[in-house]
Formats: structure tokens, C-alpha cells, sequence
């Protein structure tokens, strides 16, 4: 059963500007319905209302937060990508942390036994290969199997106005590629929960009990400064912008940032040395990135720090020229998208699907190589439009 606690409210037009609500910043339309209850939380640091962290918040107001439950990086967003995260107390409030990152990745029956509601509120960027996603909908299975209803808190996608990419072959399933939808997907996690829902993509198939409060005053083309870095190797705006198009770059042998400053927003390889000018130095940084590729060592490529994303709005395309223009220059093509590190995931992980390796390879045109994601592309989009809650 899904119910909507509240209709789309309107694009915000230019004369009003109503400012974008949350779903957590609606508190009197879910305040009700957690009163007298035992509540448990699916939460991160980007779960905030204004500059307090949601749990804080709701503790204030007389909620009985029983436990919350940390995501990849933790509860409180301080730990590297890929590390196992332990269960904990949280320092500022008492209350048990229990990882989902680490020795089990959903809700136990023991875990959900003193719960009578889950509240889901975690900000997603929009892409296939964050992970966020995949733990909303084990999260949506524990309470399945538990007979506890969710409360989604849903929250603007940054990259709403970008559904491309290929869609997911199920045959390159994976951490990072669990459902059959494209790198860019274009859906907040309300409507991606809905999608799971209605898609039968749950254990069984079977049907969470969801209530989203949707974000008011919203639609899918709207720009959206996130408030707070969602993960730490998302440390900027532009990063997130660029990351539908630079994270596949995890899938070759080049340094894509992580180790400085700036992830997803340099590409780079000691091996372009004098072929590019651009160049900086990867280094080892605790809860970014640890062990870096190329760690110490100059690589050169290119800067997109400055690149112009209104392009991105505009096409509404994955950018996949920059990949094409790499492999071109790269002197040792043979390693360009060999494994050669355990940073990187193969190609046809990253990107999910088996020809894109030797369409680049062969020099196939961006043209030729997009049509190759249809018909699945254009399938997706008018399946998407049956789960949307906003313009």
C-alpha cells in the first residue's frame, strides 16, 4: 500500500517563489502520525532540518527515537567509502547506532522488535551507482518482513532534470548496479521507492507499507543547492553536478580526485604527463580517501572544477566525451580499462552494460554509442512516469 500524505503543492513560479519545503522541514504533517509511538530512523548527516540534524529536532518535539540506523560513511558521516562501519552510541544524544554498513546491510527481527515506525530521510543525488538506494529498498524489505510501516521523508534529487545512460544489464548486477534503471535515473528517493514498489523489485515482490511526505514547491528541472555534502567525496556543488558523468571514470585506470580536495571534479593519470598542463597530486585523506590510485604521484588531465554545468542542464546528457577523449589520449591504451587497482571497479560494472568497453576501444561516435541504450532507455521513461510525484 502507498499513500501520499500530501499532494504535489505547485511549481514554485517566479512572482512567488515559494521556497522549497523537505519533506522532514513539514513536521505537521508527520508529527501525528509519530505520536505515542516507538520510531527508528534510516538517517546520515544530511539528515537535517535547516542546520539541526533531523534526530535532534525530533527528539526536542516529544518523538521516542528508540534507534537509529547508520548508512555507508555512518550515522554521522565520518568514516572513508567502502570502510565497514561498527554499531555505536551516538555521542550527542545516547541513542544505539546500529550500522548497515558492516556485519549486515538491513534491519534484523531483533532489531525492528521495539519499532512501530521507520522514517527513511537521506539526501540521493540521482545516479544508479549511489548506494543510498539500495539500502531504501533492503531497508523497505525488513519492513516487510517485520509488518512495520515506512515514513519517507523525501528530499530534492540535485540531478532530477537527468534521466540518461544506459539501463542496467541484470547480468552485471552489482553493489553498485542493483536495478534495472540508468546511470542517471531522475527520480527522488520518494518515487524511487514508489518504482520499487510498483516494479516488483522488492524479496517476493512484495508491497512495503510506504508514506512519503513529498517536497513541496518542487519539480524534476528546478536547480537544488544541496544544504550539506551527502558524502564526503561529495564535497561541492559542482561535484555533485558532474558526478552522473565523472564517477564512471571509478571504472578505468585514471585517478577521478579522489585524494584531494576535489573528487569527480579532475580526471587524471601520471601516464598523460605531456599531453595535458593541468596536473595535481593525489594524497592520502582520512574519511575521503585513503589509498588513493596514483597516490603521490602527478598526474595530468583535465579540470573540470570551472566547467560551465548549465551544458549539463541544457543537453540533459551524460557527458561521455570526456571518456572518449582520455582513452584517445592515453598513451597505454591496453591499461585503460584493465583492473589494475582495488579501487577500480571493471567497466561494465561502473557503467552497466558489456559493449561500452569496445564501442570506446573502436572509436564507435557518441551518437552511435547512445543509440545503443535504446530501446531500454526510452522503455525506462515511460515507465519512470507512472511513479512521479512532481512536474
Amino acid at each position: 500500500m502507498m499513500i501520499c500524505v500530501q499532494s504535489f503543492s505547485g511549481v514554485a513560479d517566479e512572482k512567488t517563489a515559494r521556497p522549497i519545503l523537505t519533506g522532514a522541514e513539514q513536521t505537521a504533517k508527520y508529527l501525528p502520525l509519530l505520536k505515542g509511538k516507538r520510531v527508528a530512523m534510516l538517517a546520515n548527516p544530511t539528515t537535517i532540518i535547516g542546520k539541526i540534524h533531523l534526530v535532534d529536532s525530533l527528539q526536542k518535539l516529544g518523538v521516542n527515537i528508540v534507534k537509529v540506523f547508520g548508512p555507508e560513511h555512518g550515522f554521522r558521516g565520518n568514516a572513508s567509502a567502502g570502510v565497514e562501519v561498527s554499531d555505536e552510541k551516538d555521542m550527542a544524544t545516547g541513542i544505539p547506532i546500529i550500522s548497515l554498513y558492516g556485519k549486515k546491510n538491513k534491519p534484523s527481527k531483533e532489531d525492528l522488535a521495539d519499532v512501530d515506525i521507520m522514517i527513511y530521510d537521506i539526501q540521493d543525488v540521482g545516479v544508479r551507482f549511489y548506494t543510498n538506494i539500495n539500502a531504501l529498498v533492503r531497508l523497505m524489505d525488513a519492513c516487510v518482513e517485520n509488518g512495520k510501516e515506512l515514513l519517507i521523508l523525501d528530499r530534492p534529487n540535485p540531478n532530477a532534470y537527468l534521466v540518461d545512460g544506459p539501463v542496467l544489464d541484470m547480468k552485471y548486477k552489482s553493489g553498485i548496479g542493483m536495478f534495472p534503471i540508468p546511470m542517471s535515473h531522475g527520480l527522488t528517493v520518494g518515487e524511487f521507492a514508489q518504482m520499487a514498489n510498483g516494479e516488483g523489485w522488492l524479496a517476493n515482490k512484495a508491497t512495503c507499507n510506504l508514506r512519503i511526505i513529498p517536497v513541496a514547491n518542487y519539480d524534476h528541472d528546478m536547480p537544488y543547492t544541496l544544504p550539506v555534502k551527502p558524502s564526503p567525496n561529495l564535497n561541492t556543488q559542482q561535484a555533485i553536478m558532474l558526478y552522473p558523468s565523472t564517477c564512471m571514470f571509478e571504472g578505468v585506470y585514471l585517478n577521478h580526485g579522489r585524494g584531494t580536495m576535489y573528487p569527480f571534479t579532475v580526471l587524471g593519470s601520471p601516464e598523460l604527463k605531456g599531453i595535458y598542463s593541468f596536473s595535481y597530486t593525489p594524497t592520502s585523506i582520512k574519511g575521503m580517501a585513503e589509498t588513493p590510485l596514483f597516490m603521490d604521484q602527478e598526474c595530468y588531465g583535465l579540470d573540470l572544477r570551472n566547467y560551465d554545468v548549465e551544458k549539463l542542464r541544457k543537453s540533459k546528457k551524460i557527458n561521455i566525451s570526456w571518456i572518449i577523449e582520455l582513452y584517445k589520449a592515453h598513451p597505454f591504451k591496453e591499461k585503460f580499462f584493465e583492473k589494475l587497482s582495488k579501487e577500480m571497479n571493471s567497466i561494465e560494472i561502473q557503467i552497466g552494460v558489456g559493449e561500452f568497453r569496445q564501442q570506446v576501444i573502436n572509436g564507435v561516435s557518441e551518437e552511435e554509442i547512445r543509440k545503443s541504450w535504446e530501446p531500454g532507455l526510452s522503455a525506462y521513461k515511460e515507465m519512470r512516469k507512472k511513479y512521479l510525484l512532481y512536474p
